[in-house]
């Protein structure tokens, strides 16, 4: 079996995330049934790095591919992109070492989420509008607690997937760009819904409704809040995935413009 490094976007408005399940539609069951057209075989491997929620999107999620051709990597990602529907594509294809793991060999992950100040005609679908006054030094004094290796269970469920509820966050930052606040956070990897409740919580201490020695608290206590004040999916994008000697970068720009 050949293996390949597949980058991809994809607007996941329509689908229940990123990983296969029974009575979803989904990114990588999308991407499969293409692959299994193209290549005309059940004898597939498609591992993505990040098990995106259900109406989360990506600019650079990362899979690793396992199948037999004879085909080169340009002739795979036009081909794997004539099956699959308009909201989402394979934007580059590259032969990856034969034990080139997209999951376990990723060094960090970025993601940035959306925030619009205004209502929004053509960009609802990847925005959380917010009506209120968001104070932005207040918010970016926040994220510091959020940096270095910290327990975020108070920002996650309960799952026996996630052996631990520890997250090591190298950079956090809120960006001002006019009509457009940008939270992008990179970490060594995320918990469910933990990016949501980051931007939730900030939300609610830019609105004044939260004060900085209550986000500190949720890392010493655990507490049901984080979880009440979930940002809807619809903002949130997978940036990047990085692996050994890339580097990371500390810089973001929203996806859409308003």
């Amino acid at each position: 079996m050949g293996r390949y490094k597949l980058t991809i976007e994809y607007d996941g408005t329509r689908y229940s995330g990123w990983q296969m399940q029974k009575g979803g539609k989904t990114i990588q069951g999308e991407i499969l049934d293409s692959c299994r057209e193209l290549f005309k075989s059940e004898v597939i491997d498609l591992f993505g790095a990040g098990r995106t929620d259900s109406g989360v999107h990506a600019i650079g999620q990362v899979a690793h591919l396992g199948v037999e051709t004879d085909l080169v990597p340009l002739k795979i990602k036009y081909g794997i992109n004539d099956n699959l529907p308009p909201d989402i594509s394979v934007i580059n294809v590259e032969e990856a070492h034969p034990k080139f793991h997209a999951r376990y060999d990723a060094h960090a992950r970025s993601y940035i989420y959306q925030i619009s100040r205004r209502r929004t005609a053509f960009g609802k679908k990847y925005v959380w509008w917010i009506k209120d006054q968001l104070d932005l030094n207040l918010m970016n004094e926040v994220v510091k607690d959020f940096k270095g290796l910290k327990d975020f269970s108070s920002f996650t469920d309960e799952s026996g997937e996630q052996t631990s509820s520890k997250t090591e966050i190298f950079h956090a930052s809120v960006y001002d760009f006019d009509d457009m606040l940008l939270f992008h956070v990179v970490g060594s990897h995320f918990l469910w819904k933990q990016i949501r409740r980051m931007t939730g919580v900030l939300a609610e201490v830019g609105r004044g409704k939260l004060k900085p020695s209550d986000v500190s608290r949720f890392f010493r206590e655990k507490s049901d809040i984080p979880a009440r004040l979930t940002a809807p999916p619809s903002g949130l994008f997978l940036e990047r995935v990085y692996y050994r000697n890339e580097d990371i970068s500390y810089t973001a720009l929203p996806v859409i413009r308003l």
